[in-house]
Formats: C-alpha cells, sequence, structure tokens
C-alpha cells in the first residue's frame, strides 16, 4: 500500500463545529431513562453548594461574635455546628459523586451497545473503507470521553453556575464595595480563559484524531505482523509508527502548556484580588466600618469565587473534547444500515434453489466494472465452477448472490424472486459459504462450528466435521470439540482452519452451498 493511500484510510473524518447544539440535545437523549436519579444528583449538588456556603459564614460568627468577646461556649457551639455541615456536606458530596459516575456509566453502557449494534447492521462496503482500529476508538476512547462530558460535566456544570450565583449574591451582600472590588478583576480573567479555551479546543480534536490514527496503525499491524516479520518491514513500520506516536505526543505536549499558563495565570489573577481585598478591607477596618470577621469571611468566599471558574474553564474542555467525540460516534450512528435491514423484506419459508443473474453490471468504485453485462442461470441441484484469473469477480459473484453488495444494474433473481425483495438475513440463512481466507472466532471448536446456535445440536456439529473430515484432527486434540482455539484460530494450521470453516457451513444446512477455493490448504483426500 502506497504512502499516501495509507494516510487516506487512516484519516479521520472531517471535524464541524467546536459547540453544536444538536449534538448536544443527542448526548442528553442518553440520560432520559435516568431522569429520576439525574434530578436526586442536582438536587443533592444544590444541599452541597449551600452547604459550602455556610462556612465563611460562620467563621464571621465565630471571629467577630465569639472570639471578639472571648465567649468559649459560644464559639464551641459554632465549632460544633461547622463540624455538622461539614459531615453533612461530606455525606451529600458522596451520594452525589456517586450518583453522577453511576448515570454516566449507564449511560455509555447504553450508547456501547447501540453503538455495536449498529455497527453489525453496516454494508460490507463501509468496512471496506474504515480500519477496524478507528472503529475500535469509537466505542473505547469516544464513548469514555462522553462518559467524562456526562458523568463530571453537565451536572458539575449546573453545581457550579449555582455555586457561582450564590456567591455573587452573598459577597454583594456582605459588602458590595468589596465585592466591586473583587469583580474589578473579572475582565482580565474572562480574556485569559478566552484565550485557553480557544488554544486547547484544536489540541483536544487532534488527540482524538491522532490516537484513532495510532489504534488503526496497531490494529492492522499487529494483525499482520507474520507478513511484516517475512519481508523485514519491522524498521519500516517502527518508523511509521514513531511518526505517528510523536504527532500524539504533540498534541498532548501543546494542551499540557496551555494547561500549565492557564491556572497559574488564575492563580495570579486570583492573588491580586485578595491582596486588594486585603488592602481596600484593611482600610475599612482602620476606619471601624468593617470589622475583622467580616473581612476573614469575605477572604474566604473570594477565593470560592475564582474556583468555580477555573471549574467551568476545566468542564469547557470536557465539553470540547465530548464534541470532538460525539460528532465521529454520531457520524458512525448515522450511516445508512445496509439495505434492507431496516426494512424487513419477504421471508424465505423454502428455496428450491434456482439462481440467475440478467445483465448484472457491478463496480465498487465509480464505474470500474467489475462484472460488466453478466448473465447465466444455475438450477435446482446442479454444480456449477466459476473459473477465472484473480480479478475477474468471481468473488464478486458470491457476494452479489448474498448481498453483501447490490448490484448497480441488471439484477439477481432467487427462484423467479429479485433477491432484493428478501430480508438480507432471511436470505442468507439459507446459504453456506466458505472462503479461502476463513475467521475463526476466539472459543471452543464446538461454538466455531455452531457460532453458539442452539438450534445446531451437538449430533449435527460431530457429523458435519465428519463429513468434511475433519473429525480426524478434532478428536486428536487434548479436549476434542471443547479445545480452545486462540484467536482467529491461530492454534490451528491454515488447513485445519478451512475444514473447520466448512464444517460450519454445513451445520447450518444451508440450501446453497458456495465453495470459494474453500480447500485451497486442505490435503486431498
Amino acid at each position: 500500500m502506497s504512502t499516501k493511500m495509507s494516510s487516506s484510510f487512516h484519516e479521520e473524518e472531517p471535524l464541524g463545529r467546536a459547540y453544536d447544539s444538536r449534538l448536544m440535545l443527542r448526548l442528553l437523549a442518553y440520560l432520559k431513562p435516568y431522569r429520576a436519579v439525574v434530578l436526586g444528583s442536582v438536587l443533592v449538588l444544590l444541599i452541597a453548594s449551600l452547604l459550602q456556603l455556610a462556612g465563611p459564614f460562620l467563621t464571621k460568627i465565630g471571629i467577630d461574635k465569639y472570639i471578639a468577646n472571648k465567649d468559649w461556649q459560644g464559639l464551641n457551639r459554632v465549632c460544633l455546628l461547622f463540624f455538622g455541615i461539614l459531615l453533612v456536606e461530606f455525606l451529600a458530596l458522596f451520594i452525589q459523586t456517586y450518583l453522577i459516575n453511576w448515570i454516566g456509566q449507564k449511560a455509555m453502557y447504553d450508547m456501547r451497545r447501540e453503538v455495536f449494534a449498529h455497527i453489525q447492521t453496516l454494508p460490507v462496503a463501509f468496512f471496506d473503507k474504515n480500519p477496524v482500529g478507528r472503529l475500535v476508538t469509537r466505542v473505547t476512547t469516544d464513548i469514555e470521553s462522553l462518559h467524562q462530558m456526562l458523568s463530571s460535566g453537565v451536572v458539575a456544570i449546573f453545581g457550579d453556575v449555582f455555586k457561582l450565583i450564590g456567591i455573587v449574591v452573598v459577597l454583594l451582600w456582605f459588602n458590595w464595595k468589596l465585592a466591586l472590588v473583587t469583580f474589578s478583576v473579572l475582565p482580565v480573567l474572562f480574556y485569559i480563559t478566552f484565550l485557553f479555551k480557544k488554544k486547547v479546543r484544536e489540541a483536544y480534536r487532534l488527540i482524538r484524531v491522532r490516537i484513532a490514527r495510532i489504534n488503526a496503525f496497531l490494529q492492522e499491524n499487529i494483525t499482520g505482523m507474520a507478513v511484516v516479520q517475512l519481508f523485514n518491514r519491522e524498521k519500516k513500520n517502527f518508523a511509521q509508527f514513531e511518526k505517528l506516536n510523536s504527532n500524539y505526543l504533540d498534541a498532548f505536549i501543546k494542551t499540557i502548556f496551555y494547561y500549565a499558563l492557564f491556572y497559574p495565570a488564575v492563580n495570579l489573577v486570583s492573588a491580586v484580588a485578595i491582596a486588594l481585598i486585603v488592602w481596600y478591607g484593611g482600610g475599612q477596618i482602620i476606619k471601624g466600618a468593617l470589622t475583622f470577621g467580616a473581612l476573614v469571611a469575605f477572604i474566604q468566599y473570594a477565593e470560592m469565587f475564582f474556583r468555580p471558574i477555573m471549574d467551568l474553564s476545566e468542564k469547557y474542555n470536557i465539553m470540547q473534547s465530548a464534541m470532538a467525540s460525539s460528532e465521529r460516534i454520531f457520524g458512525l450512528l448515522d450511516k445508512e444500515p445496509e439495505p434492507g435491514w431496516d426494512k424487513p423484506g419477504r421471508h424465505l419459508t423454502a428455496v428450491q434453489g434456482e439462481i440467475e443473474f440478467r445483465h448484472v453490471w457491478f463496480a465498487y468504485n465509480n464505474e470500474d466494472w467489475v462484472l460488466k453485462d453478466i448473465s447465466f442461470k444455475v438450477h435446482p441441484g446442479e454444480k456449477v465452477a466459476f473459473v477465472g484469473a484473480t480479478g475477474a469477480g468471481k468473488t464478486t459473484i458470491m457476494s452479489l448472490l448474498l448481498r453483501f453488495y447490490d448490484v448497480n444494474r441488471g439484477e439477481i433473481l432467487l427462484d423467479g424472486v429479485n433477491i432484493k425483495a428478501f430480508d438480507p438475513r432471511d436470505l442468507r440463512r439459507h446459504f453456506g459459504m466458505v472462503l479461502q481466507d476463513v475467521f475463526i472466532f476466539d472459543g471452543s471448536v464446538k461454538r466455531n462450528i455452531s457460532l453458539g446456535n442452539e438450534a445446531v445440536t451437538e449430533q449435527r456439529i460431530e457429523q458435519a466435521a465428519r463429513d468434511v473430515h475433519a473429525l480426524q484432527f478434532i478428536e486428536k486434540l487434548p479436549n476434542g470439540f471443547d479445545q480452545e482455539v486462540q484467536e482467529r484460530g491461530r492454534s490451528l494450521s491454515v488447513g485445519q482452519r478451512q475444514l473447520l470453516a466448512f464444517a460450519r457451513a454445513l451445520a447450518f444446512d444451508p440450501a446453497i452451498l458456495i465453495l470459494d477455493e474453500a480447500t485451497s490448504s486442505v490435503d486431498t483426500e
């Protein structure tokens, strides 16, 4: 594969806007089944936020009313009340944290189910153009990013905004002049936050794109490691991986740089605000216009004021990352399923086996025709062989018959009926197909033949294995039919894998059997 082709194959889809309300509404729809728990979590969060606002006020009372008057009993009462509030606040935060993470995990569980179920409905042509690593990223990394948004984003943002409003009200109520001094640094803070959001947005998007490229590259090369080692491609492949890995690192370093700059900048601005409060508030105390306890409480509220602003910036970044991931996840979910999947057609109760191609034309890409005006008829019970050079379209004929692809022109008939009229799943149920490049799943020999279908009895499994002469090597395995085979059947020879695939096809008792060089690695017997 050329570098240009490889780059195109592993390239991510184009990314849209940084924030999309339509995407957000679709994401929030996953919280609908748990809306009662969400409301409970929000309520507990509001209680915790109100309790947090009580602390500085109790500090003011303790200093001005009891410490200043040397009232130990009153001070003890305030301290006990403060301690009780802290315990209730701890309990509320524990419940809220547990609930919101439970909601996030449940929502992501539902999304993973939906994404995987949808992937299974997509046409084969989709998998021709999308690397497995990219799809794995959708179901793992991208969905995990959405979990962060749903668990630490939406509800937490609501809590931060509520807390921020509460602090502003308290600051103005305490001393509106000191409040204005505190707010004087906000323009600088907003400008810093704006720059941070702008810079970090693209860095987050690059991270998602580049991890998907790494996953696709790893999947392809690990799967084909035997070929890599056979042709001494290790150094070249490592150089390609090094470039991908370096690009991924660069994207992360950018994010780290922006964070390392943003948080100290916000701390500096908040420190300046505190210094201004101490300067102005100290002058007010000297004049007798403000108590010492009120100044201490005000400083505590001011510190609390800047914390939600920093938290909101962090939540914004989580939202940005979630938007980038949701674009790709919903882009995948919006892919059209293969024709006939969402609109089931006629059911096939019995098949005679007459197959007819009428003036069939087919091309994988535009009008680069693989089949041109192909017509033939196969009668029930006939054995027909297709012979041709590599690339002549033999496998394509099989794929069209099973509706992995649809013809561009012409029609294919089964027992005189166009196969497009049938439910694709029902149609394939009457076919058995064995390819040269077979696929063996991780699991037992028995499960690989039956594919977990309870209708395929152990007697049928054993008979199918006997019919294709696979029983001989299966019985020699340590656990026979219960022997676990490794991923893709690596513990078996190529010929043994082909025999298992042949047995699998026969075990389902198909009306029509298709062999595509199915015994190319099997000894003639």
